[in-house]
């Protein structure tokens, strides 16, 4: 499959409401495989994505292949994001006015391995750059120890790509997050690691 095919387009407000049932149903299929093992629900990942068409410097990247959506990778200003995710940034003194957040970054598995993860980085730091001054750009992974039972063997983490992309972990700066997980019967709560970039060339604080 050629990537020449597959087109993004980075959309935000109005233009993401009539994409929100794709997108949820992306989000539940791929965030299903290790290491999230989400149990999703179409009707709650819609209304969570309404938090991207609402907030007026969001940005969407949707990779489609003809008028289909395959992927996506979201980003907003990390002071729109829930006080889960900002808080571990105030409790530093950091403030989150500086830090612009990439959400989620979703992909079929037919469209991996072609370079559209790089573009998807690629997308929202340049988004990032044109909506905002924020001199950081940060993400969160979910942390699952290595001897996890629903590890498959050939999974590897993306540690190495993410530093391919400029961004470093901070050991110290994590949230929590709340999902059913595969094989669950209710929620329960998890760890998700902090990786920041700066965009602007400052130091952090």
């Amino acid at each position: 499959m050629a990537t020449s095919s597959i087109v993004l387009k980075t959309l935000g407000g109005a233009e993401l409401l009539p994409l929100l049932p794709a997108l949820a149903r992306l989000r539940i299929t791929v965030f299903r495989e290790y290491p999230y093992l989400y149990d999703g629900d179409e009707g709650y990942e819609a209304e969570y994505l309404r938090t991207y068409a609402a907030s007026p410097q969001a940005g969407v990247i949707v990779a489609f292949d003809g008028t289909t959506p395959v992927g996506a990778a979201t980003c907003l200003p990390l002071a729109d994001e829930t006080d889960n995710v900002t808080a571990p940034f105030r409790a530093r003194g950091w403030d989150p006015a500086r830090f612009f957040y990439f959400g989620e970054s979703v992909l079929l598995p037919a469209y991996r391995g072609q370079g559209l993860g790089v573009g998807f980085f690629a997308a929202r730091e340049a988004h990032a750059r044109a909506v905002s001054s924020c001199d950081f750009a940060t993400f969160c992974a979910v942390r699952r120890p290595a001897d996890h039972p629903a590890r498959p063997a050939s999974w590897q983490p993306l540690d190495t790509f993410w530093r391919r992309r400029g961004f470093s972990p901070d050991p110290g700066l994590a949230c929590t997050m709340s999902w059913k997980e595969v094989g669950e019967p209710a929620e329960t709560s998890k760890t998700l690691a902090f990786w920041v970039k700066s965009l602007s060339g400052a130091d952090l604080p």
